[in-house]
């Protein structure tokens, strides 16, 4: 185990801080707003956008302190740094769906606002980078990567990231060595790895900036389901991201971002060596 002791957050997480975060990881990926599309793509999607909100500012009869009160709450949430959390809680899932509708193979869900790239790379037996004594359950997840035709995927890549048991991420929230809980697991000649974690929290997003006043406003909760995220490649396949959920964990029914699918489901059990649980989940992989 990687010793990566350190107190554990001594403030929470806050909005400005995660929203900060998230949007400089997002312009680090080199994104610039171009997307490559052509004059009529940009033109049939943003006229579509437009005429469906004038569509529903007309069936609602918006009333200009309505219209001023969202003003104001967009302006804030490029403020607040809060674009990247906005979409990916509320839109992504649907872009995702469109996305991967032709992919066979294991299902993809949203990548979420917490990835961070150039995780350190570990053998295909191993334990996620941990502080010493971490807190939660202890689980072993373990499986097979593959292509859609049987064939294993040797030294096929998982990247592995996900909440402490406080719902934590580090290197977005105060306190937490710089790649805790974080890993790149490289498979073995036959497609498979085993990885020794600790069960994620469900967790709250933040709920002190616009989004949380949205949520508020609106009367919703603002829980995500205890999960993993994993992004699977291997060369001429591919990329799979996803997330795996907990069988009975709360807020599965509910998620604040609709990203759970029935086959994204873990169902873990007693751990063999008594230590914990163990699930195994495998991955399949479309060719490219």
């Amino acid at each position: 185990m990687t010793d990566l002791s350190t107190d554990r957050p001594a403030e929470q997480a806050t909005a400005a801080a995660s929203g900060a975060a998230a949007t400089e990881r997002f312009r680090t990926k080199g994104h610039t707003g171009a997307a490559g599309a052509d004059t009529a793509r940009v033109d049939t999607l943003v006229s579509e956008l437009l005429a469906a909100t004038h569509d529903i500012i007309r069936r609602h009869k918006l009333t200009y302190a309505e219209y001023d009160a969202l003003k104001a709450w967009l302006i804030q949430v490029g403020e607040d740094g809060e674009w990247p959390l906005f979409l990916d809680v509320w839109v992504e899932h649907v872009v995702e769906e469109v996305a991967g509708e032709n992919r066979e193979g294991s299902k993809g869900t949203i990548e979420g606002p917490y990835y961070v790239p150039g995780a350190p790379s570990l053998p295909a037996e191993a334990t996620l980078p941990m502080r010493d004594g971490e807190e939660g359950t202890p689980l072993l997840f373990q499986g097979q990567v593959t292509c859609v035709d049987g064939t294993p995927l040797p030294g096929a890549v998982i990247e592995m990231w996900h909440a402490d048991n406080d719902g934590y991420y580090s290197q977005f929230a105060p306190g937490l060595p710089e790649w805790n809980l974080r890993g790149t697991v490289v498979a073995d000649a036959q497609g498979h790895f085993k990885v020794r974690t600790i069960e994620p929290a469900p967790y709250q997003i933040p709920t002190d900036g616009s989004c949380g006043r949205l949520i508020s406003a609106a009367g919703w909760h603002a829980w995500r389901p205890a999960h993993l995220h994993l992004k699977v490649s291997a060369p001429g396949h591919q990329l799979v991201t996803t997330q795996l959920y907990f069988k009975g964990g709360s807020h599965v029914a509910d998620d604040i971002a609709r990203a759970v699918k029935p086959e994204l489901i873990l169902d873990p059990g007693p751990a063999a060596d008594g230590g914990g649980r163990e699930v195994t989940y495998d991955f399949v992989l479309d060719k490219v």
